[in-house]
């Protein structure tokens, strides 16, 4: 079994929505082999709250207004660290870029297949690390 054709257009809507907000390090996998409660995972990370948050919003109201997709649950927005999309057939975790790389979502599921991502997603590789690098202040916790 593979994402369906649904959540593969969800996961296409929602990285545009993330890099169109100047997400980082966006990426999706098809988690459907694994995992019987969702297709799909999308991973982006922001380098402050702020940012975090109006991906997130991005990302929401992009998918309502597109796909007629609203969550069923919304998870961590008041931290700003962590928020979790839930749409049931995708779920969407923006995270701050310190929690990106401590929890490293990514080396739990390196086995599942990556689904493909519109360009203006794929160019957000290794941007986490660029903004670190030039920002070195940035990765302070607010």
């Amino acid at each position: 079994m593979t994402a369906t054709d649904r959540s593969t257009e969800l996961i296409q809507t929602a990285a545009q929505a993330a890099a169109d907000k100047l997400a980082h390090d966006i990426i999706a996998y098809d988690v459907s082999e694994v995992l019987a409660i969702t297709d799909a995972f999308l991973l982006a990370s922001a380098p402050n709250d702020r940012q975090v948050k109006a991906i997130t919003d991005a990302v929401e109201e992009t998918l309502q207004r597109e796909h007629g997709a609203k969550p069923i649950r919304r998870e961590g927005e008041r931290d700003g660290r962590w928020v979790l999309l839930d749409y049931g057939d995708i779920v969407v975790h923006v995270q701050h870029s310190e929690e990106r790389v401590f929890y490293a979502l990514e080396r739990l599921w390196k086995d599942c297949p990556l689904l493909e991502l519109p360009p203006d997603a794929k160019a957000t590789h290794g941007k986490g690390a660029e903004h670190a690098e030039a920002n070195p202040e940035s990765g302070m916790r607010e």
